[in-house]
């Protein structure tokens, strides 16, 4: 009685003494195996007969002498390779293609490895670190200065402005006053604290004040109508002794003819032109 192990399953001639090959547990010579069931080498478009090593990626099939970079042709088994268009390449030749270059060290980014992306550039995970601290900066919030990146507490530290009035971190907008930052909502007048940012405003002592609160409590007093004399607008006065006048204001008591540039007499806390003085 004839077994499928003792005769070729295909060509039904003995196997007794001869090499053959399993597939579904029926048995064949190796020419009859090779001829059916051996798969076509990618590279030489030869069988890979049941004697050679088989290696297989994405349903595709070489020799193991075929298993090669198709650009520096060295072996590709057991080693790193990745594919591009079906064509199979050693990681090196991969990366010289196909591969990014860190924006920090101009190197190649290689596959495989993480790389993190920012304004369109790559990076090392390991070269993308605050410029000051040197700490990964990953997915933090960061911010850019001349080119380069820093976690926000470094940034800060280094070169954010701190509001002149509260001290804290000044991260967006701000304004300038006798050369030092200030918060918009900080830069208030120093009396009524009505936001000066959209106002005009007068400066004594280093602080701000609006036109109300600097006439109100600084402001010199005309000897004639009374009234504030201010600066704001570059306001021209008469100052006399102890006694100040707008240049409109500064007129003949009697004849009311302007003393600007003339000479004048007083009489207790008035002024006189020449003639009303000598009468």
């Amino acid at each position: 009685m004839t077994s499928s192990h003792t005769d070729c399953h295909f060509c039904l001639q003995s196997l007794r003494g001869r090499k053959y090959a399993l597939r579904e547990e029926n048995a064949y010579c190796i020419p009859c195996y090779d001829s059916l069931y051996a798969n076509p080498c990618e590279e030489c478009k030869q069988p890979i007969e049941c004697n050679s090593k088989d290696l297989a990626y994405k349903g595709r099939h070489w020799h193991e002498g075929c298993f090669r970079c198709a650009k520096c042709s060295r072996s590709l088994v057991e080693k790193p390779f990745a594919a591009k268009d079906e064509v199979l390449l050693c990681t090196e030749c991969y990366s010289d293609e196909y591969s990014s270059k860190c924006f920090h060290c101009q190197k190649t980014i290689m596959p495989g490895s993480r790389k993190m992306e920012f304004k369109g550039s790559s990076w090392h995970e390991s070269c993308f670190v605050c410029q000051y601290c040197r700490q990964p900066l990953g997915t933090k919030p960061l911010i850019t200065k001349d080119n380069e990146n820093y976690c926000v507490p470094c940034f800060e530290k280094q070169f954010a402005h701190h509001c002149y009035a509260c001290k804290k971190v000044i991260t967006s907008g701000g304004v300038t006053y006798h050369d030092q930052p200030w918060h918009k909502e900080c830069f208030v007048c120093a009396v009524c604290k009505i936001q000066l940012t959209r106002q005009r405003f007068i400066s004594k002592d280093e602080y701000p004040y609006c036109v109300d609160c600097f006439d109100k409590f600084y402001a010199k007093k005309c000897a004639a109508c009374k009234k504030p004399i201010t600066a704001l607008g570059g306001a021209k006065y008469i100052s006399f002794e102890e006694h100040q006048w707008h240049r409109e204001c500064f007129n003949c008591m009697e004849c009311s003819v302007s003393l600007v540039g003339q000479e004048f007499l007083t009489r207790q806390d008035d002024i006189l032109c020449h003639k009303c003085g000598s009468a």
